[in-house]
């Protein structure tokens, strides 16, 4: 999970790292009053900053420097509304100006690659991390295990050739970054730019955090995610524990694993080149153990889906027994004619591996509207395809 801007800032400054002052507005009168309290505690200017999950704002015309109340309120309402890389701006930050003298660069993330954590600080700050040359990055591997005390964090911003006048004022926010990435189960922790002020005090300017989901179970982010430009099918599956993502397609996909979902996806698209360029509309994994109920649950979400022309049910049974993903079938069946919401769209599935033999047989004995068996992974998606076509 991506925080915006300002949520990043409210975290770190509930780990000591000092943040410019400033509070979020969703209209522009409300721009004005906070301004004004700005004003009033003495800033000499404000930053009026969209609040989006993606960069560039600056560049796109979402980052404006207001002298006043009345020309914060004024920018505030050209900003709001705005498209940011596809993003529209709901809110803007209102926030105090900050005397800068020198940016730098400073990042803790998730090295992947060579299983561990790194930390990224650079002198050359205030621009994409992309653009900043290589040999002008302080590239130092964390273990996690030792993690970063105040030495470590002082070894890592000399890393970064920070000056002499700003290594002190790093070193501790990088150490407290790193509480903020480990304790909140962080995969990215960035500030760009980390500033030093005409006053010598080193401040996190911006802010961007990401969140393990993984790690959800553990902690208590829920007032963090952006619910009002969720999905709404996807937060209806995530209510359900479903692995879903809304596609722009018309064939629903459901399948177990991963990886056969994804291949799943390949060989409708191809399959769909054939019928008017048919694609996928969703992926769904089920899982390797998914029940009856899970099933019917998945079956229930993609159908609400007024996109979704055919469903494909593509199952290779192991853990997940075939049997098991044809009562769920039927119980998603029951489940929504009870809700006098009628299965309307055709379903292709395909059941091969454990208890397949089983599981075929219990469809057929059904006898249920619109559900067709497919032997093949390649004819079923050929089918689900023309079938979607059909019902455009």
């Amino acid at each position: 999970m991506d925080l915006f801007e300002h949520q990043a800032k409210e975290l770190f400054a509930e780990y000591g790292v000092p943040v410019p002052t400033g509070k979020v507005a969703h209209t522009p009168q409300e721009a004005r009053a906070i301004a004004e309290e700005l004003f009033s505690a003495g800033s000499k200017k404000v930053v009026v900053k969209a609040q989006v999950k993606t960069g560039g704002r600056g560049k796109a015309g979402g980052v404006k420097l207001a002298d006043d109340a009345a020309e914060a309120e004024t920018l505030a309402g050209q900003i709001l509304g705005m498209d940011i890389k596809g993003h529209t701006v709901h809110k803007v930050l209102i926030e105090e100006g900050s005397a800068i003298a020198q940016e730098y660069y400073f990042s803790f993330l998730l090295d992947r690659a060579n299983r561990t954590f790194l930390s990224i600080c650079s002198v050359e700050g205030g621009m994409e991390i992309e653009d900043v040359p290589h040999d002008r990055l302080g590239l130092v591997p964390v273990s996690p295990l030792d993690g970063v005390d105040l030495a470590k964090a002082r070894a890592i911003a000399e890393a970064g050739r920070l000056p002499a006048e700003a290594l002190d004022g790093a070193a501790q926010i990088i150490e407290r970054l790193w509480s903020v990435f480990t304790d909140e189960d962080a995969t990215l922790v960035e500030v760009n730019p980390l500033i030093l002020t005409a006053d010598g005090d080193v401040k996190a300017l911006d802010g961007k955090v990401t969140l393990d989901d993984n790690a959800g179970f553990r902690q208590e982010h829920g007032e963090l995610e952006d619910k009002a430009s969720a999905d709404p099918l996807e937060a209806a599956a995530k209510a359900k524990d479903l692995n879903y993502v809304k596609l722009d397609g018309s064939v629903g996909i459901i399948g177990n694993g991963a990886g056969l979902v994804m291949s799943t996806l390949d060989v409708v698209s191809y399959a769909g080149e054939e019928f008017g360029g048919q694609k996928p509309a969703n992926f769904l994994d089920i899982g390797g153990g998914a029940s009856a109920e899970v099933m019917a649950d998945s079956l229930e979400i993609v159908l609400s889906d007024p996109a979704v022309k055919s469903v494909f049910v593509n199952v290779f049974g192991g853990i997940t027994a075939c049997d098991a993903v044809a009562n769920g079938i039927v119980s998603a069946y029951k489940l929504l004619e009870g809700r006098g919401e009628s299965v309307n769209r055709p379903l292709v599935v395909r059941l091969d591996g454990n208890n397949a033999e089983l599981g075929r047989r219990i469809l057929t004995e059904a006898a249920l509207p619109g559900v067709q068996q497919v032997d093949t992974m390649d004819d079923a998606a050929k089918r689900a395809a023309e079938l979607a076509a059909a019902g455009a």
